[in-house]
């Protein structure tokens, strides 16, 4: 009888430490998975934040850059992922808030498969054309684009990107039908601005201020609530008369039921890498804007990606635009 009651003791002992061990971040190497090109935007977000994140948790944080589908390849891979806290992504509002209404048949359901971490930086877009194009304002902007639609292109770096969806929101909000021009990224799609061949890109801010910097292209608005710190002399699209705000938001999500202590831990470790002057002196030149400490947790986040999607589900269905 003493054997067997050591038996179950024993039993009882390893359930309890497999149910903690389960509720415990692994130790060794994490995966913070950016869906798109290495070198763009996203990316570059990333790896600031990676290194943040690797300085507060004391493990190694590695970039993984599985690209395809407007980021949707590598955000399904993390959704489908062991529930431990070992992989996160990097979304944004293409990737787990508009392409909940951009496609037909959305490669998954964003409230449902992932469990949010938080909101790490955001940033407007900025509205950028070609030297050559007769328009230094917003208002010549769209007066040039109203009169020469059926003859011009925007590009994007790609179908369902936050590029391109921004200038779908812009060309339904203009009452426009312009051709779109996709791209594999960013790069390509300024080299063919800067050379005319294309008219205007929605682009971000950190891509596009060293060519606005260095005169290569003209910035006629952005798109925020307010001028961006980093390009403080281009007016936004409301003081030009165009009530039109478009954000740029990135954060982490990580697999569905991922325990509630690995959450807090993550959330904790990112909180605190978005207050280290490394991480903060890095975005700000970017025109990435840190959000303050109580739109960091999990909590919050949720929230506000489930009011993102329903924000924009309509402006994007009324604009008549799928991806397969």
């Amino acid at each position: 009888m003493a054997g067997l009651r050591t038996l179950i003791a024993a039993c009882a002992a390893l359930t309890i430490s497999t149910a903690a061990s389960a509720q415990t971040l692994k130790s060794g190497t994490l995966s913070l998975v950016v869906p798109f090109a290495s070198g763009g935007p996203s990316d570059v977000a990333g790896r600031i934040l990676a290194q943040g994140m690797a300085e507060t948790l004391g493990q190694t944080v590695v970039v993984e850059n599985p690209v395809g589908g407007g980021g949707t390849v590598g955000s399904l891979r993390v959704s489908r992922s062991t529930p431990d806290g070992s992989q996160f992504v990097l979304g944004n509002n293409g990737t787990h808030s508009w392409s909940q209404s951009l496609y037909k048949v959305p490669p998954y359901d964003t409230l449902k498969d992932f469990t949010p971490l938080g909101l790490a930086v955001e940033s407007p877009r900025v509205i950028i054309v070609p030297n050559s194009l007769p328009a230094n304002t917003l208002p010549e902007f769209i007066a040039y684009v109203k009169a020469n639609q059926d003859k011009i292109q925007f590009a994007s770096a790609g179908a369902g990107s936050a590029s391109h969806v921004s200038c779908i929101l812009l060309n339904a909000m203009l009452g426009v039908n312009v051709t779109h021009v996709p791209y594999r990224g960013l790069g390509p799609a300024m080299q063919d601005l800067i050379a005319g061949r294309v008219h205007y890109i929605c682009d971000s801010v950190s891509t596009s201020k060293p060519q606005i910097e260095g005169g290569q292209v003209k910035a006629v608005a952005t798109t925020g609530l307010k001028r961006s710190p980093a390009l403080p002399n281009i007016p936004t699209a409301k003081e030009q008369g165009l009530d039109f705000d478009v954000l740029t938001w990135q954060g982490l999500f990580l697999a569905k039921d991922t325990p509630a202590p690995i959450v807090s831990q993550l959330s904790q470790a990112m909180s605190k890498a978005l207050d280290l002057p490394s991480v903060r002196g890095r975005f700000e030149p970017l025109g990435e804007e840190v959000p303050a400490p109580d739109r960091r947790s999990p909590e919050y986040f949720k929230q506000f990606v489930a009011g993102e999607i329903a924000r924009w589900s309509g402006p994007i269905k009324a604009s008549g635009v799928t991806v397969e």
